[in-house]
């Protein structure tokens, strides 16, 4: 599979869908964008985060892409592993985030090596708990975007989920979006000339229900675990 790139500039509608809430509070997202390749470099893992944040910013919710192969993530599973890691910074956004996207290339029927390393690092989060002893990431919403040319979207989605539930985040109803090409060939998400309508729609999906969610939790927080 590669994971390739902008290609002809389209966007996923929302079908004019708005959540009718009183509650306009804005909300910010963070996508993580886990492809191995670095800025410039085009990403179909960067496009479709792009095509959920089309959503989620009629949602009125502040958006933000990360790409990960930009930093120095060291391995560990602290916060901070010294001697020049950069996940700090990245733990910054995270932790201001009320909803984060993992989005994920699938390579041998697996998340990137770089989604594996940016869970093991959220892994310090567990440690990590409020006043009322919570885990930190609990109240926050979480959802996955996976993209490939060969099989593995559903198992690597509930990879991600499982990692990132233990962690603290709440997973919204239908929390996750993919798409996988023609086994063995060569177009990836990038290159399409236009989104398969159940892609789209399901895309959008994720977005509202995130964004949905994340306001429910914002009113209503978790009980306190002491």
């Amino acid at each position: 599979m590669r994971d390739a790139g902008h290609g002809p500039v389209w966007a996923v509608r929302a079908a004019g869908y708005h959540t009718d809430m009183p509650d306009s509070t804005t909300l910010r997202a963070l996508a993580l964008v886990c492809s191995l390749k670095p800025s410039p470099a085009e990403s179909s893992s960067a496009l479709i985060a792009e095509h959920l944040f089309e959503t989620l910013r009629t949602q009125d919710v502040e958006c933000d892409a990360v790409r990960c192969a930009d930093f120095q993530i060291a391995p560990g599973v602290e916060t901070d592993m010294g001697d020049g890691d950069q996940w700090p910074q990245l733990r910054e956004k995270v932790l201001d985030a009320d909803i984060l996207l993992i989005s994920t290339p699938v390579w041998l029927g697996h998340p990137s090596s770089i989604t594996q390393r940016v869970l093991e690092r959220l892994d310090a989060e567990l440690s990590e708990n409020d006043e009322q002893g919570r885990p930190q990431m609990a109240g926050k919403v979480a959802v996955v975007s996976v993209v490939g040319n060969e099989d593995g979207a559903h198992k690597t989605i509930a990879d991600v989920f499982q990692a990132l539930n233990d962690i603290g985040y709440t997973i919204p109803a239908q929390g996750g979006t993919y798409w996988n090409g023609a086994a063995m060939q060569s177009t990836d998400y990038k290159d399409l000339d236009e989104v398969p309508q159940a892609v789209a729609s399901t895309t959008a999906a994720v977005a509202r229900n995130a964004a949905h969610l994340a306001r429910v939790l914002k009113k209503s927080e978790y009980p306190p675990y002491e």
